[in-house]
């Protein structure tokens, strides 16, 4: 599994130090998008600004995608198309209001072959509602 992460992250061009192999690791066991607080307290005796560097650097690289919810960021790993340029996680971002958790609604996107005469970098689509697993538990 860490070669495997490694490898990863030698295709987007960043180098596999010991904290970012462990974000990749914590983030790809993750249903939801979460925040700099949230991995932060995971990982209990880590530095918060190594910590903030590596999204950053995973954002930059096209490794992690970032979601603004309110006032926060959440980040989510991107697909393995996106890279530094383009960030091709054209899909819509849900925040439910009961649980509190962003999560990443991948059937709901916007067709990648679009044509236009411009070139789209990113697209950020958010909502908010109630998640199934709430909607159940209201029923």
């Amino acid at each position: 599994m860490k070669k495997d992460i490694e490898n990863k992250l030698i295709d987007k061009n960043t180098k596999p130090t010991s904290m970012r192999i462990l974000v990749y690791d914590f983030l790809s066991s993750q249903e939801a998008a979460l925040s700099l607080s949230e991995i932060e307290n995971h990982f209990e005796n880590a530095d918060r600004t190594t910590i903030y560097r590596t999204l950053k650097t995973f954002e930059e690289k096209g490794i992690v995608h970032s979601i603004q919810e309110n006032a926060t960021t959440k980040y989510k790993l991107c697909h393995d198309g996106c890279d530094e340029t383009t960030h091709k996680d054209w899909h819509l971002h849900f925040y439910c209001k009961i649980c509190k958790q962003t999560t990443c609604k991948e059937d709901i996107s916007i067709p990648e072959n679009i044509q236009t005469n411009f070139r789209i970098d990113e697209i950020r689509l958010f909502a908010k509602g109630i998640c199934e697993n709430c909607l159940e538990s209201l029923q």
